[in-house]
């Protein structure tokens, strides 16, 4: 990890991800890209008029100043931080910075607690995590450490999991983390057997060239919705961070029908992370 992008819009909740960011900046001796969306017009970015030229100039140069002020923080001492400032209209467009950049890991602040919608629903953060390509890391507080420890990675055993499974892997391994792979059995016609799933287990193992032996990190847990299961699973292992593999633009991976991951990204009040699949 090189390169960590953190949209700030100057909220204490920009705030909590960008001290995030600094953390695993040092953890990983990463430089962090502070992203800064002015949301413009198209009329002030393409008008000839004179008088609309200097109003935009003038925009311009308060958010960068104010986005100066923002970014003399302590901790961002002894890290790399270079400001961007796009005019954006929508935060869809963080991925193109991210391609652009090269960058690694997207790291937002969200609110979250305040209702389903809020997450995912029509927000930024939902705008950032359907369209990135890369990982993306969402807080809703401030995080004392970073100590990743115990990851709780959902997963249905699919083979298009896979890739997500991998990405996360190496991601968490770098800091000593140890990763479960949770799957959430449910009721009526998504039932499967012990023994369906460990052959699941297997066929996903092998594909993914994974040691058989070490089995011990896989957790199967029987509850009426993926979201209940997932939750009280990481609050049994004691993890520290939730990740879910996701479809990205086309939605939720099948495996989250529905509203199931804005839930659980709504109710954790562990930082979640979002993997592409």
């Amino acid at each position: 990890m090189k390169k960590i992008i953190v949209p700030i819009d100057f909220s204490n909740h920009s705030e909590y991800a960008l001290k995030t960011a600094a953390k695993l900046a040092k953890v990983y001796n990463a430089e962090v890209l502070a992203l800064h969306m002015l949301e413009m017009s198209d009329i002030m970015l393409s008008s000839s008029d004179g008088l609309q030229h200097e109003k935009t100039a003038f925009f311009l140069k308060l958010a960068e100043k104010k986005f100066k002020a923002f970014l003399k923080k302590d901790f961002l001492q002894d890290i790399k931080v270079t400001p961007l400032v796009k005019h954006f209209k929508i935060f869809s467009e963080v991925n193109d910075v991210a391609i652009k950049t090269d960058a690694d890991l997207i790291v937002m602040g969200s609110h979250g607690t305040s209702g389903l919608k809020e997450y995912f629903v029509g927000s930024n953060t939902e705008r950032v995590v359907r369209h990135a390509e890369i990982p993306v890391l969402v807080v809703k507080k401030e995080l004392p450490n970073i100590h990743f420890d115990v990851v709780a990675f959902a997963c249905d055993f699919s083979e298009e999991c896979i890739s997500s499974y991998l990405k996360a892997k190496q991601l968490f391994e770098k800091i000593g983390a140890k990763v479960y792979l949770v799957h959430v059995n449910l009721p009526n016609d998504r039932f499967k057997s012990t023994l369906e799933i460990e052959r699941n287990v297997v066929n996903f193992f092998t594909k993914a060239d994974r040691n058989l032996d070490k089995m011990e990190d896989v957790c199967y847990v029987a509850d009426y919705t993926v979201e209940d299961g997932l939750l009280n699973c990481a609050n049994k292992i004691g993890a520290d961070i939730i990740a879910i593999p996701t479809h990205g633009r086309k939605g939720l991976a099948h495996f989250f029908e529905g509203s199931i991951g804005e839930d659980v990204a709504n109710h954790a009040t562990l930082p979640v992370m979002t993997f592409k699949i």
